[in-house]
This record gives structure tokens, sequence and C-alpha cells, in this order.
């Protein structure tokens, strides 16, 4: 599912505009990619939780000469399942 599918069924779900589920779908994104970037947590109890996590420097392969390559350290988002959507997917 991409995001112009999940504005249509989660505006059919509702009963709300697809252009007003648009922009609260928008909203929730850019809350949580802003929350992140500044190093806090987003937990939605039972969906699961984002977060920002440290990679450290290392050393990694080019894949196609097998050189070795230094990798800078990094920032990432990380997202950790929550019990209920881990349940879901298990099919429990």
């Amino acid at each position: 599912m991409n995001k112009t599918e999940l504005i249509e069924v989660l505006a059919e779900k509702t009963g709300a505009t697809k252009l007003l589920t648009e922009k609260v779908i928008n909203a929730y994104f850019e809350i949580v990619m802003d929350t992140v970037a500044k190093g806090e947590n987003v937990s939605v109890v039972g969906f699961g939780a984002f977060s920002k996590a440290h990679r450290n420097a290392r050393t990694g392969r080019n894949p196609s000469n097998g050189q070795a390559i230094q990798l800078p350290a990094t920032d990432l988002p990380k997202f950790v399942p929550g019990k209920i959507f881990k349940d879901k997917v298990k099919g429990q």
C-alpha cells in the first residue's frame, strides 16, 4: 500500500474527505519526523515506537571491488513494533 492508497482507505473508513485525510497524514508524518530528529521518541501504545538510533563509524567493503572503505558515524530513524502490531502480523 502506498501513501495515496492509505489516504483513500483511511478517508473511506473515517468518512472524512480525501483532502482532509491527506492533511492529517502529512501532519502526522511531519510531527513524527521532527520529533525523532530532535532525539525524542514517539510512542503509540500497541502500534510501536519511533526513535533516533546512532550508528558508529566503521569499516565497510565496496561491493563492486571488495576494497575497504570508511563509513562515517550517522543517526538513523528506528521503529520498534508494539505487541498488538506484532500479534496482528503473526496472525494471533
